[in-house]
């Protein structure tokens, strides 16, 4: 559905070039929830900006639907961004409409007859759970029930992708939970792809099937959730299934294992099996097990005494499944 392929964009400042997008590829199939996450600074901003084609890529294309975006023309522009549906950070409502006029606004810039307005603008709200708020002013809202509309309003040319860029960054915890479940729901309904871009972790674990990792402008971590989780030595693992608390600086010597394992294996006994096979004391330091990306995963940081055949525990681990990464003690 969405495949962006060696995108560049490059910003001139006098004789001083600024790459903010060096080689951004990625694929995203029809109907998933892909997450790009970063920090300020790694080009998200301007990965949206030309997504939306309010900047032209310096280089590389966008395709949407088989249909490339990044060239076209100036007559086409208004067309080609129908194909995406914006939800910002802030919903940046008209102050002076209501909800059911924000939600039209779209749809009236493309000249659509009144009567038809009206039967879109009632389904879009009953779809974002705010039909007995179609006449209520964004001061009367709260600040879920202003992202709802601008769900909704994002929704009201029937794009092919929704872009959500930090569309729950301003929110409260549970009201984040809320939108996210309504992203997915309308995902599910109107089978259409979405882009979240975010900072934060915690959207992609609850919300998202893929994630790409964007720093410097370049991705350089991409995948399913559950195979960028499996990669024990990978950022977006330990961010996505962090161990709780520091390193303890007081430990005997011996040697320190991080453990990784999902699926079936993530509930099967691994340290006593581990004791008992190996007849020693094994201290558990830290540990975290989730559901992610349909699979459940279990992240363990053990401690094992000197004098442990270290080779032979790693393969023994190994060949039970489990990712092993050995520390320094």
């Amino acid at each position: 559905m969405i495949t962006i392929t060696d995108l560049r964009k490059v910003y001139r400042q006098g004789s001083r070039e600024v790459v903010a997008l060096d080689g951004v590829s990625l694929s995203v199939a029809k109907g998933h929830i892909h997450g790009i996450i970063g920090h300020s600074g790694a080009g998200k901003s301007t990965l949206v900006r030309c997504l939306t084609l309010l900047d032209r890529p310096t280089s590389g294309s966008v395709s949407v639907d088989g249909r490339e975006l990044a060239g076209v023309s100036d007559r086409e522009l208004l067309s080609a961004r129908r194909k995406i549906g914006m939800v910002f950070q802030h919903a940046n409502l008209f102050d002076s409409r209501t909800t059911a006029e924000n939600v039209a606004y779209p749809l009236e810039l493309l000249g659509t007859k009144r009567s038809k307005i009206k039967d879109k603008v009632s389904n879009l709200l009953d779809l974002v759970g705010l039909t007995q708020f179609a006449n209520a002013y964004p001061s009367q809202l709260s600040g879920g029930q202003k992202q709802r509309v601008g769900i909704a309003r994002a929704l009201a040319t029937d794009p092919d992708v929704l872009l959500c860029d930090e569309p729950t960054s301003a929110l409260d915890p549970k009201t984040t939970d809320e939108i996210l479940e309504l992203i997915k729901d309308v995902r599910d309904r109107l089978e259409i792809t979405v882009l979240i871009i975010t900072h934060e972790m915690g959207v992609v674990k609850k919300a998202c099937n893929s994630v790409s990792l964007l720093e410097a402008g370049k991705i350089v971590e991409h995948g399913p959730i559950s195979e960028v989780v499996a990669d024990i030595d990978g950022r977006l693992s330990h961010a996505l299934l962090p161990l709780p608390g520091e390193m303890p600086q007081d430990l005997p010597p011996g040697t320190i294992m991080d453990l990784l394992y999902s699926g079936a294996d993530a509930v099967h006994p691994v340290i006593s099996t581990l004791a008992r096979q190996f007849d020693i004391d094994v201290n558990v330091l830290a540990g975290s097990v989730e559901d992610l990306g349909g699979a459940q995963f279990a992240h363990l940081r053990i401690h094992l005494p000197v004098g442990v055949d270290i080779d032979a525990v790693t393969a023994h681990l190994t060949a039970s499944g489990i990712a092993v990464s050995v520390k320094e003690a």
